[in-house]
């Protein structure tokens, strides 16, 4: 009686597990709300607390600065539509990747992958957490610049922290990127509503002759929307994630449109603030602009805009890590970096091989001294991707008309993105050339060496040395392919 109990019970058992879902690809957990705030929070980090310095060293007068964060917001807004009919279009996940290989094929693709992947994203993540961890620890060293060490070790300590909670769950990943951005929220809030006030009260004499001195030369001015544009990077990151979207024909082109001008208004607002309280000179000489603010307005409880300003350079790298997880899982699904890379959680369904390697990448680069001006020259590369992905839509409008386009842009704005595009790419290098843009296009172009080695003839002696590999790491980390490309 106790073996036909038993027996009984295995059977149910069996019968309990056969009607649970094995589905091992990406789920669709994200909404309308989840959407806004991964561009909210991916865009406002630490560039609105540290470019304005910039755009203004290169306008030299308060009215044109206005200027540039308004139109960088515009540009920003076309840009991520352009974005919305390829990623209505193509509904794979991995931003740019994707339409590149549909547009132009796998070399495009590859070289994309392979320079945002090693440099490009996790130089970017390392200098976010980096923002984070100064502002941090300023306060504990009050008067002089704390350790670098101490910088270090609380740098690693936050990657390890984003890419853990991005590889246990998406939820978990989106209910943080929902928190920090609502805080950040609060510390923008505070500084608009205060510089409004004090505007309010008269405070209007930094405004006055706006354009007195103002810098109109092609060079200046490119520099000044480099540097802004800098500030909204992140406009493109939903596309990242279209398949774990809810319903992204409305989803995706409503957070753009929402998103992005709420960003745009903030920005210019913050920067009135700062104007309200700082001439241009005591801006361009302030270390940190926020906290200067702080200091001057909030006296007793300036605490707050360190704090805040963490919380935000958090939610920016926790935003940048979930998404540049599923690019980096789409190039491996494709063949294009290491198998496992696009395996998937059987336990927590996400692309834990992805996150974890991206994390890894971003760690090493925290070693080096300075890796500030090693972005700044790569972001040129970002802008050449960006216009060579909008190039595609127009490429696609003639090459691929059996698409379907839920969402439709007008020409002429993929053809404005690609001009300001070229625009963007060549003014730096025409206003300051320097030697390291040939050698962040010579490393662009080395990918082409590991494309043709790795992937294009795929030579037997590397798979015997990665299948092996491949194999206990999926069984370290319980891993397994996607059951289907999400389409």
């Amino acid at each position: 009686m106790g073996d036909t109990g038993l027996r009984k019970r295995r059977e149910d058992e069996k019968s309990i597990q056969s009607q649970e879902p094995k589905t091992t690809s990406l789920q669709k957990e994200l909404g309308l709300i989840s959407g806004i705030s991964i561009i909210v929070g991916t865009i406002i980090g630490s560039g609105i607390f540290v470019s304005p310095k910039s755009v203004l060293s290169n306008t030299e007068a308060v009215g044109p600065c206005l200027i540039i964060w308004a139109a960088c917001g515009v540009l920003a807004t076309l840009g991520a539509l352009c974005f919305a009919e390829l990623g209505t279009m193509i509904t794979k996940s991995g931003g740019e990747y994707p339409y590149l290989m549909e547009a132009y094929g796998p070399i495009p693709a590859y070289l994309f992958s392979w320079a945002s992947l090693i440099v490009i994203k996790p130089t970017s993540f390392a200098i976010i957490c980096l923002s984070f961890s100064e502002y941090v620890c300023a306060p504990f060293y009050v008067g002089c610049k704390p350790p670098q060490i101490v910088v270090k070790c609380l740098v690693a300590a936050a990657i390890l922290f984003i890419s853990t909670v991005n590889s246990l769950s998406v939820r978990l990943g989106s209910y943080v990127q929902n928190i920090f951005t609502a805080a950040k929220l609060v510390i923008v809030a505070i500084i608009i509503i205060s510089g409004l006030v004090l505007l309010a009260q008269g405070n209007t004499k930094n405004f006055d002759n706006s354009f007195e001195g103002a810098q109109l030369s092609v060079g200046a001015i490119s520099l000044a929307f480099y540097n802004g544009l800098w500030a909204y990077d992140g406009w493109n990151q939903l596309n990242y994630i279209t398949e774990e979207l809810r319903n992204p024909y409305r989803n995706l082109p409503l957070a753009i449109i929402i998103g992005i001008p709420l960003v745009t208004a903030c920005y210019i607002l913050m920067n009135v603030s700062y104007f309200t309280v700082m001439t241009a000179t005591e801006l361009l000489q302030s270390q940190a602009v926020a906290v200067t603010f702080g200091d001057r307005v909030l006296y007793p409880a300036s605490w707050i805009v360190p704090l805040f300003v963490a919380f935000s350079t958090i939610g920016a790298a926790n935003g940048t890590c979930f998404t540049a997880g599923r690019l980096i899982y789409v190039a491996g699904r494709e063949g294009h970096m290491l198998k496992v890379l696009s395996y998937i959680s059987v336990r927590r369904l996400t692309p834990a091989p992805a996150i974890i390697f991206y994390g890894i990448i971003a760690t090493i680069y925290i070693i080096p001294g300075d890796i500030n001006s090693l972005v700044n020259y790569f972001s040129f590369a970002a802008w050449l991707f960006y216009g060579l992905t909008i190039l595609g839509l127009i490429v696609m409008r003639f090459t691929r008309k059996e698409l379907e386009r839920p969402i439709k842009v007008p020409v002429v704005i993929p053809v404005l993105m690609t001009l300001i595009s070229v625009f963007l790419v060549l003014a730096p290098i025409i206003s300051k050339p320097t030697w390291e843009y040939l050698y962040c296009v010579l490393f662009i172009l080395s990918g082409l060496l590991f494309y043709f080695l790795f992937v294009h003839y795929k030579f037997g002696w590397a798979q015997k040395i990665s299948k092996p590999i491949t194999m206990h790491l999926q069984m370290l980390m319980e891993v397994v392919p996607p059951e289907e490309d999400p389409e």
